[in-house]
């Protein structure tokens, strides 16, 4: 017999608290680790919940700089933050035209162009580490917030193409047509209709090229040394016997994410489930 409505929505609400809560689980624990002081987190005897009197000395050590140096990671910030504006821009710049004529236009070797794009998607980019650590050091980009950026900027250019491509093929092709039949240029359909249809795609992507070189990690970690620190090499010193600081840095470094994600999450749910679109 099958259960009743009410009963199968019940069940359905059920597992989704649940599973909400199994990813949730994690990140309230390190929250709640980054305002303990070391004695609560360290007890032995037993788990402290509320046993203590929560403080913001970890986020005052690790984003203000009151304690040892190591764990001052100010400069981190700032230089993540700057490396994936840049980044995110320099992809977007890219991919956009990229996107368009994949979009519009027919030529030859279109689909293997594309399919060739696909590919460089699943690279991993370990397999280009070697060589790119050579020609930085030979170009004198190590080390360099520019050098970080334009590294970013290519590692994400696949991806900003294949999800602006899929924002652009929802723009019906009644309106390009009709706007070539009226005397406008591939590049005026491209600026005057295109980009403002699909603005929010266009922030969805940014956003999520912004979050991908927030968070990466290994060509942050060859291609920097002294001069840059990005805050996935900033948490990677940090994470000793001071759970308390890399809670801290870890919670701060997921507030810009968060905040960004919640702005434009209803583009991204769309974005990510079109698939390819016209290919």
């Amino acid at each position: 017999m099958p259960l009743a409505r009410p009963l199968r929505h019940l069940i359905r609400d059920a597992l989704a608290v649940l599973t909400v809560g199994c990813f949730l689980f994690p990140l309230l624990w390190w929250g709640l680790t980054s305002i303990k002081p070391a004695h609560a987190i360290f007890e032995l005897d037993a788990v402290n919940w509320t046993d203590f009197t929560p403080s913001l000395a970890n986020y005052r050590v690790t984003l203000l700089g009151e304690g040892p140096g190591l764990f001052a990671s100010r400069r981190a910030i700032l230089d993540s933050l700057i490396v994936a504006v840049g980044a995110a821009a320099v992809s977007l710049l890219a991919a956009l035209p990229a996107a368009f004529a994949f979009s519009n236009f027919g030529f030859a070797g279109r689909r293997a162009l594309f399919l060739w794009v696909l590919f460089q998607r699943v690279l991993p980019p370990i397999a280009i580490l070697v060589p790119l650590v050579l020609i930085y050091s030979a170009a004198g980009l190590r080390d360099s917030r520019t050098g970080v950026i334009l590294a970013h900027g290519a590692a994400n250019l696949a991806f900003a193409v294949l999800l602006l491509k899929s924002f652009l093929d929802e723009v019906p092709r009644e309106v390009g047509e009709a706007a070539a039949l009226d005397g406008a240029s591939p590049l005026q359909r491209f600026l005057r209709i295109d980009l403002p249809l699909t603005r929010g795609g266009i922030a969805a992507t940014a956003v999520l090229c912004f979050i991908f070189s927030w968070t990466e990690f290994l060509m942050a970690l060859f291609l920097t040394n002294v001069n840059v620190r990005l805050l996935p090499v900033q948490l990677s010193l940090v994470v000793t016997q001071t759970w308390g600081f890399t809670a801290a840095l870890s919670m701060a470094s997921l507030l810009p994410a968060f905040i960004f994600v919640l702005l434009v999450q209803r583009h991204l749910v769309r974005g990510l489930t079109m698939g390819l679109g016209r290919s």
